[in-house]
């Protein structure tokens, strides 16, 4: 039974409070990263590449004074973080690729098979089981988010290489659900680091898009101004700012209910794309952000705290 009780601190599983409020907030931030790399019109790896780069000029300063205030983060977590950086570089890589072949919506809809992947490793490494309210609304959130992205029904997208693109962002997916697991596991462990774990995997994300951009001749600092300028947004918003709030709400959510939340990041993506870039939902679209925010909340929204906090057996006595 002991095996079933890891080391890790038991995290709280309900979805509302201030860590669910973080999540979303992280997931709102992410959801402007498609907008900001499609007015940079840059290269996949450019974009990949500098989001890192610009980021670590904001997040060394704060790394270094959470190390003055609290200390060295514990040596053993470099090596998670350095290893959480190269599938978050990798992940950039193959998702930025995918928003140019099958566009924005698309691209956001198949890197949400994290929903999935996140859960399960912690299951298989972990040995959380995954609540079955949240393996009964899955279905439903996926249903969800491919009708917001326009995967189901007519959104006016042309994917010039659909299967490439849809592999890339289900690739996409994948190394995005092992970031989220390592980071969650790296702060759990030092609650009192957030920066530092992030400013390291940053780093590594850095070099490991560097080196695939490089490899593939798609990286060009000859950009415009303007290009630049969307550059910083996303990486100090889409970057910074999203992982610091994913970061500190994941320590004490479960990891259903974190990958459960971030599926808002599509249905967040559609109402930047609206206000931002003037692009109308269709009802489908619309629908579909609908089924998405209902799925959210009837699998994290269940009485976990009436359970854990009403010890019946006592007043028999």
């Amino acid at each position: 039974m002991t095996a079933t009780t890891n080391r890790l601190p038991a995290p709280a599983s309900a979805g509302v409070g201030r860590p669910a409020i973080l999540i979303v907030a992280g997931a709102a931030a992410l959801s402007l990263s498609a907008t900001f790399v499609k007015l940079g019109d840059v290269t996949a790896g450019t974009a990949a590449f500098l989001r890192c780069v610009i980021a670590l000029a904001a997040l060394i300063p704060m790394a270094l004074w959470e190390v003055r205030r609290r200390g060295a983060m514990p040596v053993g977590l470099y090596p998670l973080a350095i290893l959480a950086g190269i599938f978050l570089g990798a992940d950039y890589i193959m998702w930025t690729a995918s928003i140019l072949d099958v566009g924005a919506s698309i691209a956001t809809v198949l890197i949400n098979v994290q929903v999935i992947v996140l859960p399960v490793l912690a299951l298989v490494i972990d040995r959380v089981a995954i609540p079955g309210r949240f393996a009964l609304a899955a279905p439903c959130m996926l249903l969800g988010v491919a009708m917001a992205g326009g995967v189901i029904g007519d959104s006016g997208i042309a994917a010039a290489h659909a299967v490439r693109g849809s592999i890339l962002g289900v690739a996409a997916g994948a190394a995005y659900a092992v970031y989220l697991f390592l980071n969650r596991r790296s702060v759990q462990r030092s609650p009192r680091h957030i920066v530092t774990p992030i400013c390291v995997a940053t780093a590594s994300a850095a070099a490991t898009a560097g080196v695939i951009a490089a490899a593939m001749g798609d990286i060009n600092l000859s950009i415009p101004a303007a290009s630049w300028g969307w550059m910083v947004a996303l990486a100090l918003i889409g970057q910074v700012a999203a992982w610091l709030f994913i970061s500190t709400g994941s320590r004490s959510l479960s990891a259903n209910v974190v990958a459960g939340l971030l599926l808002l990041q599509p249905v967040l993506a559609i109402v930047f794309g609206y206000l931002v870039l003037a692009e109308t939902p269709t009802r489908i679209q619309i629908a579909g952000s609908v089924i998405v925010i209902a799925a959210v909340w009837t699998a994290n929204h269940h009485p976990h705290n009436r359970l854990r906090h009403t010890p019946a057996r006592k007043r028999p006595r």
